[in-house]
């Protein structure tokens, strides 16, 4: 009998209509497939990166629990899960919460196994900058998963050893939201020293990290170096830039452009499930959710979608229903997956130095701001205040990145969720500890999950 490595406990079966959980042993990788030489090891790091991109993650479920749950997506179709999360009563039982964690945990697992293994390789194809670099994207991707589930679930269990057996990583308590955050910027400064300078928009570079650290820090409000990090991304502009109009970024099949500093390619054999879930039936997709009235009002609206109404469509009469247009691609699900744009930065800026007092003028708040209403074909913001701009750049926010995992999370940082989305409760910050994992594990049971739930 071949040896195996266990990796993670839980698998996610799904049907056509309703996903079903189904909890199992372990999930296991052939040990022939273990880390031994520079060839296993950039299976290893390719493979980090299809689990980051899975439909689990990244391909759809992780943002769809972020723009499901903004207040600007209306369920129209026949799951109940979205449905359950656009009214926001979601239930521990939802399956996407627990795809989207036991995804984000199986890629930690993923990266904990490259971090643990990599640097006993001997192998002269697998040189010193190899190695760098596939600890530099390990460690890299395991801060942005850590992070992920701090801003979805608040403070976790961090698993940072390889799960070789059973009896591995078991009994591990759950971290406070303080000690979550420092292992992410724990696993950032490693990376920063570790992953190549060169640009790459599909894998980790130098600026891929200080990108993260620039949202990072700002959930931390630390502005001053939330606006440090920022332009270090924004100022390398041969690299990185506004691309124009709006729909320069995805229309007409573009990938890579300079508004990207990290997107997931995806092919016809390793599919990004958005597509199915917003294109209506008559593009081959099922149109599972939509956007609302109010989010087309917005976007058709030039004074304050400007020229990103080209992210939304209208099928033929007698159905004029509109769709979400940011994944169209054919053949469908090959639409890449946009984790950290160009634009991101520039209102994370924008934030940080009203936060700091640079309100108007040259090179403040308000020219970065500016930056990004010019390329939707917008005139200069009006505001003046903190208030004001901190007001503008939420909306802005609303319009730039209304299918991306982006809007809720915001609200949630700014304490603005309750207010803007009429929420009973506080408590809907967090999305519940999924129901499964408190079955199996006490440290996740009773007391330990997350309240409300």
């Amino acid at each position: 009998m071949k040896k195996v490595i266990y990796i993670f406990a839980v698998i996610i079966l799904f049907t056509s209509c309703k996903k079903f959980l189904e909890v199992q042993p372990q999930l296991q990788v052939d040990q022939d497939q273990a880390i031994i030489n520079a060839g296993t090891a950039a299976t290893a790091v390719n493979g980090l990166f299809n689990l980051l991109a899975a439909n689990s993650y990244y391909g759809s479920n992780f943002p769809a629990l972020s723009y499901l749950s903004a207040g600007d997506i209306q369920w129209s179709g026949s799951q109940s899960d979205p449905n359950e999360i656009t009214k926001h009563l979601t239930s521990a039982t939802n399956g996407y919460v627990q795809s989207a964690w036991t995804a984000i945990y199986k890629t930690i697992s993923q990266a904990n196994y490259i971090i643990d293994k990599v640097p006993t390789v001997s192998d002269p194809l697998l040189t010193t900058t190899l190695k760098n670099q596939y600890l530099g994207e390990a460690y890299f991707v395991r801060a942005l998963a850590y992070f992920d589930l701090a801003r979805g679930w608040g403070g976790v269990q961090l698993i940072l050893k390889p799960t070789n057996n059973s009896s591995d990583n078991s009994d591990i308590p759950r971290s406070s939201l303080a000690d979550t955050y420092a292992q992410v910027l724990k696993d950032l400064n490693a990376a920063e020293t570790l992953v190549p300078t060169a640009v790459s928009r599909n894998r980790v570079s130098l600026r891929t990290v200080q990108a993260l650290k620039a949202r990072f820090y700002l959930y931390q409000k630390n502005w001053a170096l939330a606006e440090q990090f920022a332009t270090s991304v924004i100022n390398d502009n041969a690299n990185y830039s506004l691309v124009a109009p709006y729909s320069a970024f995805f229309a007409n099949n573009a990938v890579t452009t300079n508004e990207s500093v990290l997107e997931l390619a995806y092919t016809t054999s390793n599919t990004n499930g958005h597509s199915n879930w917003w294109l209506p039936p008559a593009l081959g997709g099922r149109r599972e959710w939509s956007p609302n009235d109010a989010l087309v009002a917005l976007l058709n609206n030039p004074a304050i979608g400007g020229n990103r109404n080209t992210l939304i469509a209208q099928t033929a009469p007698p159905g004029n229903l509109w769709y979400g247009k940011l994944y169209y691609r054919n053949p469908l699900g090959t639409d890449p997956a946009y984790v950290i744009r160009i634009a991101e930065l520039y209102l994370i800026r924008s934030e940080a130095r009203a936060q700091q007092g640079n309100l108007i003028g040259a090179n403040s708040a308000e020219t970065d701001l500016n930056s990004v209403r010019s390329r939707a074909g917008l005139g200069a913001t009006t505001a003046a205040t903190l208030s004001e701009i901190l007001l503008a750049l939420e909306k802005e926010r609303q319009v730039e990145f209304p299918f991306e995992a982006d809007r809720w999370f915001n609200l949630v940082r700014t304490d603005r969720a309750q207010t803007v989305l009429a929420l009973p409760d506080k408590h809907l910050y967090l999305f519940p500890i999924p129901y499964n994992e408190t079955l199996v594990d006490p440290q996740l049971a009773g007391p330990n999950r997350n309240p409300g739930y």
